[in-house]
Parts: C-alpha cells; structure tokens; sequence
C-alpha cells in the first residue's frame, strides 16, 4: 500500500513538474478574466503579446545559456547597442534585412566575447556577462555621444506591421524564433550537446564532446536571438534610445526559470520558456490594469524567480534522494550553483 502511494506521489510531482507551468498559465488566464473586463478582449490579448515579445525573446536566448550551465547579464546593454546601430544602418541602407544583420553581428559580437571569457580566460560566467554590461551600455553612449535618434523614417514599421492584419510581427518573430529554439534543443546534436554540458561537463568532456566549443555555440545562438530582440525593441519605441532595455535580462531570465529552466543546468525546454514569458506577461498585464506601482511589480518578479528556483531545487534534492534509498548509498543534496 505504501509502495503504491509512493508511486501515485511520484507521478503526480512528475506531472506537474512537467505540465505546471501550463497549469499556472490557465490559472492567471482565468484570474486576469475574472480581475478585469478587458484582460481577454483580442486588444488587450495583441498588446500582452507585443510587450512579451522583446522579454520573450531574450528569455530564449537566456534558456539556451540556462541549460547549458551559463547565464548572461549584458543582454540589456547588447539590445541597446546593437539596437542604436541598426537604426543607424537603416537610416543609411533603407534596407531591413541589413538592420537586422547589423544587429545580429554585433550582439553575436559581445555573446563570442563572453564565451572567450569564460572559456580560455576561465572567468566566472557572472563576472564576464556583467563586464560585458558595462562595457556595451558605455559604448552605446560612446557611439550616439549620449543623443537618442528621434528621425528613424520606417523603422518603426517592423513593429507596427500585422501579419494577415491581425498577429502583430513582433509576435511572429517570437514564435518564430520559439520554433528554433525547440528544433535546436531537440533535434540537433548541438542541443543534445547543450544539455549534455549543462547536466555534467566533466561527463560530457569524457564522452568526447567539446565543452568550449559547445559554450561557444550557445552563446552565438543567444546573440543572435538577442539581435532579433534589439530591432524589435526599438522598432517599437520608433526611437533610438541608449538607455532602453535596462533590467531586461532580469525578466528574461524570469520567463526562462518559471518555464522550467533549472539554474543548475541540463533541463528546460522551449515550449516552457514560451508559456514563461506569457506568464510574466500577464502578471504585468493583470497588475498595469489594476493599478498597481511598477516598483511592486519588480518586487513580485524576485518573488516568482525566488519560487521557481526553489521549486527546481527541491525537485532535485527529492530524485537525489530517491536514488539513494534506491541504491542505499549516501548521496549530498544539490544547494543550487554558487
């Protein structure tokens, strides 16, 4: 009887582990319909979706980093530079595809430079990334000597366009770009690469797969995410500011971890980092229409990051534990990455 509870156990806590997430989403969905008469009117639906899709984004760039052991905190620093540059390689070109080229190079850029850094110069992922923060938002400054571009012509039309006239394109880039995440991670060697490294490196080493070269993939994958997410976001202001995207990687990394990314690498999953990013989405949709302080919403994303990573957690000290019992061997709980 025991036995069989235990099991009844194990299948719920793994099928909310896997499914929760979508749980939560119907949940907030429902919430947000009962909390305000507009939540699910298709304008309100279209604008969550537009707001979601620069953070959204970036959170897949953030999840390939995640689960292959890294974490990127310059992502808000490279979207403004790259961002101002491409304006300026419009303004110059007329030419989209060049703006969003430029971007994507110079974000690929800084994402190549973080690798070397961790590594050949065996930096700690955290102290590189957030380098690398200071040093794109100062050169952004450098760059426009600290003056927005106001004049952009048709710029802005790359976020203002609607496919078919109804999805606004920024929406179709972050499902596009959902679609490469997932065939990345699941039918590439490279994803499987990814989580490989992620899960045990020193493993992965062993089994002949290159770790460095591995790392520096990822990290070329998220700046070219990251440059997607900087002509958008800029698209949408119709400005060409330097101090946008400021705190961007945090929300990024939200989405990623309450989608099912697991700090201490090796899990996590594109359609999960999807419904992440809805998740946040509406929290901040839900609370704008209520009223609430933009300074209590930041507080209520810690929260949620906080849970998330703890839920992780606990998850795995409780399969460690499992396989202990199982093979009655004394085995340390994970306390999370240091």
């Amino acid at each position: 009887m025991e036995k069989r509870f235990t099991d009844i156990r194990g299948l719920f806590s793994q099928a909310m582990r896997r499914y929760g997430i979508y749980l939560i989403l119907l949940l907030i969905v429902f919430a947000g319909s009962v909390l305000s008469p507009v939540f699910l009117t298709s304008k309100n639906i279209m604008s969550v979706g537009r707001q979601v899709s620069v953070t959204g984004i970036l959170a897949f760039a953030e999840t390939i980093l995640i689960i292959g052991g890294n974490v990127d905190l310059s992502l808000g620093s490279q979207v403004a530079l790259s961002g101002m540059i491409s304006i300026n390689t419009y303004l110059g070109t007329g030419s989209a595809v060049l703006a969003f080229a430029s971007a994507i190079a110079v974000c690929v850029c800084c994402s190549l430079f973080n690798a070397f850094a961790i590594t050949k110069l065996q930096m700690p992922g955290f102290v590189a990334t957030m380098s690398m923060d200071f040093i794109a938002r100062g050169a952004v400054y450098v760059y426009c000597k600290g003056t927005p571009i106001y004049q952009v012509g048709d710029y802005g039309k790359i976020s203002s366009t609607y496919l078919f006239g109804v999805v606004p394109l920024p929406v179709v880039f972050l499902l596009g770009v959902a679609v490469l995440a997932a065939v990345i991670l699941r039918q590439t060697c490279l994803g499987r690469n990814i989580y490989a490294v992620g899960g045990n490196a020193e493993a992965a080493f062993a089994s002949g797969i290159s770790v460095s070269r591995t790392k520096f993939k990822a990290f070329a994958i998220s700046g070219l995410f990251t440059g997607i997410a900087a002509v958008i976001q800029m698209a949408r202001l119709n400005t060409g500011m330097p101090d946008t995207a400021n705190g961007y990687h945090g929300d990024a990394i939200a989405a990623a971890v309450i989608g099912g990314a697991s700090f201490t690498g090796g899990a996590g999953t594109a359609a999960g980092t999807l419904v992440g990013a809805f998740v946040v989405g509406f929290i901040s949709n839900i609370l704008n229409l209520k009223g609430i302080s933009i300074y209590v919403q930041q507080i209520i994303k810690g929260i949620l990051i906080i849970i998330a990573v703890s839920v992780d957690i606990a998850g795995k000290n409780r399969k460690i534990r499992q396989v202990a019992r199982e093979k009655k061997e004394p085995v340390e709980p994970r306390e999370g990455p240091a």
